[in-house]
């Protein structure tokens, strides 16, 4: 090799392995390349620099500067291998190649300024190069990543629009169903079962008797205390036993079964929570009489082919039932006495094996031509048999 007539002072620094993720957007091709240039006019910067830190100037052997100008091109070149998996141009990798083989082919075989020259500029167009294509690229992910980012926050504003119309859908429906019911027909999707048509129901009234002699004699605030109460009971336990409710009007509550979802013994349901809902007065009935209040409960429950569907406007809509087995059912509820529960003749054959009743007679019933039998339940069967089996343990 030819000689370059640089002088050195002391061997270069050991360049330390670069941390992974510290030379980003192709900074280590930079760094070779300015290292390998440094190393070329080390002579020019000893000269400078060397008396500002007190070195004295020394004459090295050229091999060893070839070689240290060799390794730091190699290390630019490395650079560009390392990032030339990140774009699919291969422009600056064989530019950088090809740099690296004119530099060290120029030291080691035919020593040439101006071919030395052209290597370490190649070798600095390379790295340019490299980083363009490596900030294209990356731009490119990061537009990628934006069109994702919107079509995820799309995607996450649709999904938020349908849990809202869910929750305000499970909201309607909580209205006038059980909140399990509720949920249920929201989770399956089957809203449309609400809408018109005929369906085969057991129909529940109840109100409270003497209410309106209590509501004239009492202050409002008591009235609304005595209401809240019996609904707030009531309401319960309406959703144990997964009923519809149709309304509440003052005192008055009508509820139904088999509707909008299927259930079994629709009629033996609307009995058991008759039952219920006579205790459960029975208990909130024993604190209004230490207040003065004199109420009773009755309750009236028909059942057959009724029209349902969802009546109302905006904002306020009920779930009812229509036809002349509600009408019945609220006419029992109104002949009812205090603790008596009144129930048609149909629902007292669909669940004559299995409630305690007897027969109430014949009544004249408004909006209908023939007297209607009556039946007065008592209780359960279940109930009567463990009364007789306790007695002959006795």
């Amino acid at each position: 090799m030819a000689n370059t007539g640089l002088t050195l002072s002391r061997k270069p620094e050991q360049t330390p392995a670069p941390a992974s993720g510290v030379f980003a957007f192709g900074m280590l091709a930079f760094l070779g390349a300015g290292l390998s240039l440094a190393a070329c006019f080390a002579e020019i910067l000893i000269t400078i620099f060397a008396p500002m830190v007190g070195l004295a100037v020394m004459a090295v052997n050229p091999h060893a500067q070839a070689a240290v100008m060799s390794v730091f091109a190699l290390l630019g070149v490395i650079g560009l291998v390392r990032d030339s998996g990140t774009y699919p141009s291969r422009i600056p990798l064989a530019t950088g190649v090809f740099s690296f083989l004119l530099i060290a082919g120029t030291l080691y075989t035919y020593y040439d300024v101006r071919i030395l020259m052209m290597g370490y500029t190649l070798l600095v167009v390379a790295a340019f190069l490299n980083q363009r294509f490596r900030l294209d690229e990356l731009n490119r992910q990061v537009m990628v990543q934006a069109d994702e980012l919107r079509a995820l926050n799309d995607s996450l504003e649709h999904r938020v629009e349908d849990q809202v119309e869910e929750i305000n859908r499970l909201a309607r429906l909580k209205r006038f169903l059980a909140p399990a019911v509720a949920e249920l027909i929201t989770t399956r999707g089957e809203e449309p079962a609400l809408t018109s048509h005929r369906a085969y129901i057991s129909t529940l009234f109840c109100d409270l008797r003497g209410f309106t002699a209590f509501a004239e004699s009492m202050e409002p605030e008591e009235v609304i205390g005595v209401l809240q109460d019996y609904h707030e009971a009531m309401g319960r336990l309406v959703a144990r036993h997964e009923a519809t409710i149709d309304h509440r009007a003052g005192d008055g509550l009508m509820v139904f079964f088999n509707d909008p979802l299927p259930c079994d013994k629709p009629f033996l349901k609307a009995v058991m929570l008759a039952l219920d809902m006579r205790r459960e007065f029975s208990r909130l009935n024993g604190n209004w009489n230490k207040l003065g209040y004199d109420l009773g409960f009755g309750v009236g429950i028909s059942g057959g082919y009724a029209t349902m569907g969802v009546v109302g406007y905006e904002g306020r809509y009920d779930y009812t039932a229509n036809g002349n087995v509600v009408n019945l059912a609220a006419r029992l509820c109104d002949l009812a006495a205090d603790g008596e529960i009144l129930i048609s003749h149909k629902a007292y054959m669909e669940v004559e094996d299995a409630v305690q009743a007897e027969s109430a007679g014949e009544f004249e019933v408004k909006g209908f031509r023939a007297p209607v039998k009556v039946y007065r339940v008592t209780g359960l069967v279940e109930a009567r048999a463990g009364r007789q089996s306790a007695g002959k343990h006795h």
